[in-house]
This record gives structure tokens, sequence and C-alpha cells, in this order.
């Protein structure tokens, strides 16, 4: 009886064993200094599921592979993002995100319809990561054309835009009930491994910050007849040296603690800090690093520092000390960097002006998306590249008109940049007025319009810190050398003020027609309804009796 008891446990641990064996953790954090006064910090946890475990996984999170399957998507990219990545001057980061909540996915060819699956995973996806994507609707919805592509395996027979959905809501604010369930859906939450490192209240001090999800199908071989499942986590912020009050930084003043280990469950836990710099403006790391490995990317030569923490690592502050000199880097212009702001005045027209700068000495192909929302309404006729109506700098035109309260403005365009120039792209729009019950609660604070898609293939790595389309880990950049260099970027968001009614007019209106009813109504109400009756004090004094009163009283 024993022996057969034993063997059941036996033939339980094993086949639980065999089934993790299917699933891949690994967790990484990547740090830059950027010139002058910032530092960027990058966590990344990615989970693999190998092969057709996809059901039996015991590491990815149940919730998102149930939302995978059931609403049969492809690919999902979400993000929800604090703050605005300063391109010019900070560079490239690993992952581009627009302010606010941004979702964007892939369905399956066999969806019969693509809007009622995307308003079904908008709305699973709000409950799930306790946020406002459940406004997400036809009228804000679009289908990218040429902006965006795939990142994972996807059919090459079908018309892939026509199952693509991208939507932004640029009014998002994003909080800790925001990163408390992302926390959940790691395998080892916030309890062990490199997102314990992740407090609330202080990842929300930073000048930028960004979580993300992201879920793709990856080619187990070079044919892709077998697929892999591969959910990565994301977690960006830039810190404000002035703010933590010193140029040194460590992971207690940062993150308010150390690093107690490696999650136990993970196959790799490394630890990546960008030391370039540290021939320009000396630092010391602290404790010193494990390896250190140079890369040679696109012309740009990368010296990183790398920590192997292992399950047993005892607590470790990995930290920078500045030398003496008060000496700070000046930022290096990327190759492409970008501005964009809204002209006009008064409440009838106005203009959406993208400036995009090319600082290379060759030309560079990139792909301009404007969404713009149906209350703002933009103008094709008034499109100006350089001043220009017709200008040859624009090689393909894409334009889908709006409909009022139904769907978006959709406009985008491939656009040669000339070498060492900048171009401007202008187009107008006019303003509408809205239903009284459509005005936010803050009408007057004004409306966000959300952030353009800039899709390019840079011909250097230069400031580029994205990892290759078929890489997973940080290691992936290393000598990754290729001919061009995919990127997608946002730009900074605008904001508009539309013609608003006086809502405290109404507010007045109100308080002053119940002061005066009740001041009026009160009085003749109780003089209509009640009777007055005089009410005796005791019996009634003779003439006499009040004469001998009244002497007495003088007397007195």
């Amino acid at each position: 009886m024993k022996k057969t008891f034993f063997f059941c446990i036996y033939l339980f641990l094993s086949i639980n064993i065999l089934c993790v064996t299917g699933d891949v953790f690994k967790e990484e954090i990547f740090i830059k200094p950027l010139p002058p006064m910032h530092l960027y910090v990058n966590f990344q946890f990615i989970t693999q599921i190998i092969g057709d475990a996809f059901e039996h996984s015991h590491l990815a999170p149940r919730s998102l592979r149930e939302i995978m399957s059931h609403y049969q998507v492809e690919e999902l990219h979400l993000t929800l993002t604090e703050g605005q990545w300063r391109h010019k001057q900070w560079g490239y980061p690993v992952l581009d995100a627009a302010p606010g909540a941004e979702l964007y996915a892939w369905f399956s060819p066999n969806v019969s319809n693509v809007d009622e699956q995307w308003k079904k995973l908008s709305s699973t996806l709000s409950g799930l990561f306790c946020a406002s994507l459940n406004f997400i609707d036809n009228h804000n919805t679009i289908s990218p054309q040429m902006a965006l592509w795939p990142l994972g395996a996807m059919y090459t027979n079908v018309n892939s835009t026509s199952y693509l959905r991208y939507a932004s809501l640029p009014r998002e604010i994003v909080c800790t009930e925001n990163l408390t369930p992302w926390k959940k859906l790691l395998p080892c939450e916030s309890s062990h491994g490199f997102a314990a490192l992740l407090n609330s209240r202080l990842i929300h001090n930073t000048n930028y910050h960004s979580i993300g999800v992201h879920v793709r199908k990856t080619c187990q071989n070079e044919d892709c007849t077998d697929h892999n499942l591969e959910i990565k986590q994301t977690v960006s912020l830039v810190y404000d040296f002035k703010i933590i009050n010193s140029v040194n930084w460590s992971f207690k003043l940062l993150f308010g603690q150390g690093l107690f280990g490696a999650c136990p469950m993970s196959t790799s836990s490394k630890i990546y800090v960008d030391i370039t710099s540290n021939s320009t403006v000396p630092f010391k790391l602290t404790p010193l690093p494990h390896n250190i490995a140079r890369s040679s990317r696109g012309g740009s030569e990368t010296i990183f520092a790398i920590y192997d923490i292992n399950h047993d690592t005892p607590m470790i502050n990995i930290g920078a000390k500045y030398g003496i000199d008060n000496k700070f880097l000046l930022p290096v212009s990327p190759p492409l960097h970008f501005n964009r702001y809204v002209l006009g005045y008064g409440k009838e027209f106005g203009g959406i002006v993208t400036e995009i700068t090319n600082t290379y000495w060759a030309p560079i192909d990139i792909v301009l998306l404007e969404n713009a929302p149906w209350w703002l309404p933009i103008q094709l006729s008034t499109l100006r590249v350089n001043g220009e109506a017709e200008s040859n700098l624009v090689m393909k035109q894409y334009y889908s008109p709006g409909r009022s309260r139904q769907r978006p403005y959709h406009l985008e365009l491939l656009i040669r940049l000339p070498p060492k120039s900048t171009t401007t792209v202008t187009i107008d729009f006019e303003f509408v007025f809205l239903k009284w019950q459509e005005y936010p609660p803050d009408a007057n604070h004004g409306f966000y319009i959300g952030s353009a898609i800039i899709s390019a293939n840079l011909p250097t790595a230069k400031n580029y810190t994205s990892l290759p389309i078929d890489g997973v880990t940080f290691d992936s950049v290393f000598n990754a050398s290729k001919p061009w260099y995919s990127a997608v970027f946002r730009t900074n968001g605008a904001m508009v003020s539309l013609p608003t009614p006086d809502f405290s007019m109404p507010y007045n209106v109100i308080c002053l027609a119940c002061t005066v009813v009740a001041l009026a109504f009160g009085p003749l109400h109780n003089i209509c309804t009640k009777e007055l009756v005089l009410k005796p004090t005791g019996s009634p004094l003779s003439l006499r009796q009040k004469v001998i009163n009244f002497f007495k009283k003088k007397k007195d």
C-alpha cells in the first residue's frame, strides 16, 4: 500500500515537472544614464510557452492565456504611460509608448466580426488591469495600413491590416491600481525576484513611468510550422537626479530597498548597466560586475556591465558613485527626432504641426500616422508638407475620413526625409460643438489629442536600445548589426480647447431660483395655511388694578 502511495506521488510530481519544462521565465533589468541629469531603468519579464503546452502552462498567467484563446488574438500590445519620453534629449527607449493608454492587437483570420471581438477584448482588459479601456469603441478605433507591423509569427497569405485594431486614450491616468494587477500576472508576483523592487510609492515619483504587456507568437523552427507563445511584461522608469537629490544612485535610493535574489522560477536573471559614458564622466559601480561585454551595433560602440543574479544570492545593492568633478554629458541628438504642436486661435479653426528632423547624412523613409478624434475633423485639402500642397517627398498616402460620433479621422503618409533637414507636416482642423452631455466634468481643462505614430527603418543604431524583432532577451542586442533597424515612435500629445458653454450659468440660475422660491413661498404658505389665535396669559385685570400697579412701580 505504501509503495503504491509513493508511486502515485512520484508519478504526479513527474507529470508536473514535465509540464513545467514547457515554460521558461526570465527577468532582466537594463540601466542607462541619460545626459545630463536623468537615469533610465527598464524591467522586462519574459514568459515563454514552448510548443503546444499553451493550455498546460504553469508559469504563464491563466487570465492572459484565456483572453488570447477566447477572443482569437494573434498578437497583443498594451501600455499604460504617465509622462512624455524626450527623444531628442534621451535617445530611443527599448519600447516606446504613447502617453495615457494604448492598445492594439491582431486577430486571427478565422474571426468573422473583428469589431465585436475588439470591443469584448478591450472591456475584458479593462477589468483585468483596472483601467478605462472600456471606453474604447468604434468612435476612437482605427486600422493602420502602413505604420504598424506584427512583431511575431503571422499568416502570410492574408492581409494582416484588416485584422488589426488600434486605439489610444491620452487622458488615462496611470496609478497604483494598474500596477497591482500587473504584478499579479508574474510567476513570483511581487514577493520575490526583480518585481520586488517595484515600489508603487517610489516608481510613481518619476518623470516618466510606463507599464506594458506584450503577447506574440514566435517561430519554433526555421519553417515556422510550430509556434511558441511569448508574454513580455515591461516597466520603464526615468529618474531625475534633482528629485532624488543626488547624482549617485543605488537600488535603495531608487526603489527603497536592495535586491534579495532572483525569482525561484526564473531560468535567467541578469542586470545590464550601460557604462559607455564612464570614459567621459567617470563613475564606480558597487559591487563590481560579474562580467563586462562590448557590443558593436550599427556603427555604435556600447559597453555593458553584467550582473548575474541567482536564487540564493544575498541582498545586493547595486549603485554608482560619480567623481568629485561636476561634469555632465551633453545630449547627442539621435538620427531622427520630432516635435508636435497645435496652431490657431479662437474657437473656429486650428492646425496640427509635426516637425520631423533627419540629422543623418542619407535620406530616411518614414510613415506618419495622424489619428484625429471625430470631434476634431481634419481637412485633407489643407495638408501641407514644407508649405507645399503637392510635395515630392510624399510617396504614398492613405486617408479615411471620419464620421460624427461614429469613427475618427485617419491619415497616413509615407515620406522620404531629405538628409540634414527638417520636414514640417501641417494639416488644418475645425472645431465642432458638442452636446452638453458629451463634455467631461472638467470641460474647461481642455481635450486631449492622441500621439501621432512615426515608423522608420533607421540606417544606424545610434542612441538605439531596442531589441531585434527576433530577439527575446537583452543579450540579443550584442553585435546585432543589420542593414536597418526598425523603430516605432510616438510623438508628444496635444490639447485643444473646444467651444465650451458656461456651465456655471445653470448653477447660478438654479441657486437664484431656489432662493427666490424659498423666500417667497415660505411666508405665503405660512400665512395661507396657519390660523392666528390670541392665547391669554391669565385672568384679565380691571382698570383700578392696572392703575394701582402702575403707581407701585413708580414708587419702587
